[in-house]
């Protein structure tokens, strides 16, 4: 795994071992910042990493010049892993809290400019979810929720949906606030 774009561009961070989860691959990440390079300002802005896993997603964001990444993660190797990634690359504007991404959608303290969700594609409330993050508060306004999901999951009826993109097995929904 690499860093598709940026200043960090090439750079190949130590992942986690033995994380269960699926991370974004490669042709995925590249393939969704093409797109949101279009949508999206992502300088400058202000990013939440749900369900962050390896913290690849939340690095590419932090490479192309947002400021800063906040990533919600429970396995507590990951958590490390990613602590260790923002440390080794001196992202001192990048912050990662151990915790339940759903628990911390329901108490949302703060909003963002972009929220990008990864969770278990067998996660029960999936469908649920950007109904969820738009209720919540998260979004500033005019903010974009990013929702990466199989191809089995339709969310095409959520408020704010905007778009599907189907990269290979993976898809990412896009939603404005």
């Amino acid at each position: 795994m690499r860093v598709t774009g940026g200043e960090l561009k090439g750079r190949r961070p130590k992942l986690v071992k033995g994380f269960g989860g699926r991370p974004t691959t490669d042709f995925g990440r590249e393939s969704l910042f093409n797109l949101l390079r279009t949508r999206v300002s992502i300088e400058d802005a202000t990013v939440l990493d749900l369900f962050a896993g390896t913290g690849m997603v939340g690095l590419e964001f932090a490479s192309r010049g947002c400021a800063s990444v906040t990533a919600v993660e429970k396995d507590i190797k990951a958590v490390r892993a990613i602590q260790d990634m923002y440390r080794s690359f001196e992202l001192d504007h990048c912050q990662v809290i151990r915790g339940n991404a759903l628990d911390f959608v329901k108490r949302a303290l703060t909003s963002y400019d972009i929220v990008f969700a990864d969770p278990p594609f067998g996660m029960e409330e999936l469908d649920q979810l950007p109904r969820l993050i738009m209720d919540s508060g998260l979004l500033e306004s005019e903010g974009w929720l990013i929702l990466e999901h199989g191809e089995r999951t339709d969310v095409s009826d959520s408020p704010g949906f905007q778009e599907c993109r189907h990269y290979g097995h993976v898809n990412f929904s896009l939603f404005k606030k």
